[in-house]
């Protein structure tokens, strides 16, 4: 996460003290709703999100366009007891993001009492240079009462820069959110081109909405299993065909993937497609192969295939 590569553009020719820009991230523990926050945010989807903890694998980058500043948004993995080598690698990931952004949101859902480990992840936030903000996420699924509640237990978790309730899905406060969060980024040009709303690779983006929908509705010990790696995707006039493999661990978990003559895999297609076509902003055909690759999250080599 380098300044060096800035672009010109609109926050370049401005005064560097009237113009902000740098990079965020949002933190905390897994399914506290940080990448909802992020798509809400940005006004699009960039990152998956799903009700099953640690959907998030990659590091992604949405970038916030504003006249007076640029805020980088880096998504992260939910920190985590990690049980196999993906976990402590994406355990790792989420140290050094937190090292190298300006300003932390430490995500703590409203509907949730205060926990050990928020406070785990509080007292690790305490060692950063970085600004950090306690917000307070899905407060549309309380009342004020018990809202006011959490954010007194909150404020007393440390001394946050500031605490912030927000909604990603009503987008109660997301704007007030922003300007706090930019509040505490340098004064700098701008760092990434006016059209530019992530620097996610389209492949990995792709792979990423092919799997939020291979998690809809799987058994609970399925998600860590799921894999996606697109092998190809080739535009043939209007349309882009993309072929992609979903991977697995067990011969097992491929049937539920698969379900009862090939249903699941199907609407798994379907979903995808939907998605994926919103994002390329054109018609897709896509190829779905399910694949078994044994006990893949602990295998350094099978790791490294798969992107980790």
């Amino acid at each position: 996460m380098t300044r060096a590569g800035s672009t010109g553009g609109r926050g370049a020719g401005k005064d560097a003290a009237a113009y902000r820009a740098g990079f965020g991230c949002f933190v905390g523990r897994p399914n506290a709703g940080k990448s909802t926050l992020t798509n809400a945010i940005v006004g699009q989807k960039i990152a998956i999100t799903s009700s099953k903890p640690q959907t998030t694998r990659h590091v992604i980058r949405a970038v916030l366009h504003r006249p007076d500043s640029q805020l980088v948004l880096v998504d992260t993995p939910g920190l985590h007891r990690p049980r196999t080598l993906l976990g402590e690698r994406l355990n790792d990931l989420v140290r050094t993001t937190w090292s190298e952004v300006d300003v932390i949101g430490l995500c703590i859902p409203a509907d949730e009492p205060v926990g050990r480990g928020d406070r785990f992840i509080t007292g690790e936030l305490a060692e950063l240079k970085a600004a950090v903000v306690a917000v307070v996420t899905k407060t549309d699924l309380v009342d004020k009462a018990r809202l006011a509640e959490q954010l007194v237990a909150v404020s007393e978790l440390a001394d946050f820069a500031a605490v912030v309730p927000v909604s990603a899905v009503s987008g109660h406060q997301v704007d007030t959110l922003v300007d706090v969060l930019t509040g505490y980024l340098p004064a700098s040009p701008q760092l990434y081109p006016d059209d530019m709303l992530t620097d996610e690779p389209e492949q990995v983006l792709v792979a990423e909405l092919i799997r939020e929908a291979a998690l809809e509705g799987v058994r609970d010990e399925l998600p860590h299993s799921i894999a996606v790696v697109v092998e190809e995707m080739i535009p043939e006039g209007e349309i882009i065909k993309i072929y992609a493999d979903v991977y697995v661990e067990r011969s097992s978990q491929k049937a539920i993937v698969i379900g009862a003559r090939a249903s699941r895999l199907k609407d798994v297609g379907t979903r995808a497609r939907r998605e994926i076509e919103q994002l390329l902003g054109t018609r897709v055909y896509l190829d779905l192969h399910v694949r078994v690759a044994k006990e893949w999250q602990r295998d350094p080599k099978q790791l490294r295939r798969l992107g980790f």
